[in-house]
């Protein structure tokens, strides 16, 4: 981030004035989920198409399922939003990691600060999930053989499709939010890129 401070900074457009009627629900829907405005919502309300498929990819998309934990779907989006370096998808996605124990030590990590094998708290699941996290995060996209015979191993098939796509979303989330200029909103104690 540059030297402004995140109050400071706007995004490349301001919201339109009055959101179309048919949106104004969603946006009450988003705001009272979220304990705040939240400003991708606003901005999409300039093209509603979007504001309805962005509304319903976020309120589908996996928090917990099976034997995927919460705690391992926080990491994915937390090592996603890092790996594609969006400060509010930092910012929102580290909301709530203390109540998923998430250590200084594993933040350092997916931070890129120190190896995910350095950090003993990762369980074998969860560096898995964390690698496949950076390489969906990367261009060009590749994924090595021997990558997908330990990824085959440790998770069904199911499980992956949920993995692949919430690292997806968030990398949808973070490519849309960049575009548009949103700055983070400073709702998580600050992790920094």
């Amino acid at each position: 981030m540059t030297n402004t401070s995140a109050a400071a900074q706007k995004a490349f457009i301001d919201p339109p004035a009055r959101p179309p009627f048919y949106l104004r629900l969603g946006l009450w829907l988003s705001t009272r989920m979220a304990g705040r405005e939240l400003l991708p919502a606003r901005l999409l309300a300039w093209y509603p198409p979007a504001a309805f498929s962005s509304g319903v990819l976020e309120a589908l998309i996996a928090h917990h399922d099976g034997n995927l934990a919460a705690r391992l779907l926080k990491l994915v989006r937390l090592q996603t939003s890092f790996a594609v370096a969006c400060p509010f998808c930092v910012d929102m996605n580290a909301v709530n990691r203390a109540h998923h124990e998430i250590t200084p030590a594993e933040l350092a990590a997916l931070q890129g600060r120190a190896a995910l094998e350095a950090v003993p708290s990762f369980s074998t699941r969860e560096r898995v999930a964390l690698e496949y996290a950076r390489l969906i995060s990367r261009a060009p996209l590749a994924f090595p053989p021997e990558f997908v015979e330990r990824l085959k191993a440790s998770f069904t098939e199911r499980e992956i499709v949920i993995l692949a796509s919430t690292a997806a979303q968030v990398n949808y989330w973070a490519r849309l939010i960049q575009a548009l200029g949103i700055p983070p909103m400073g709702v998580s104690d600050q992790c920094e890129l």
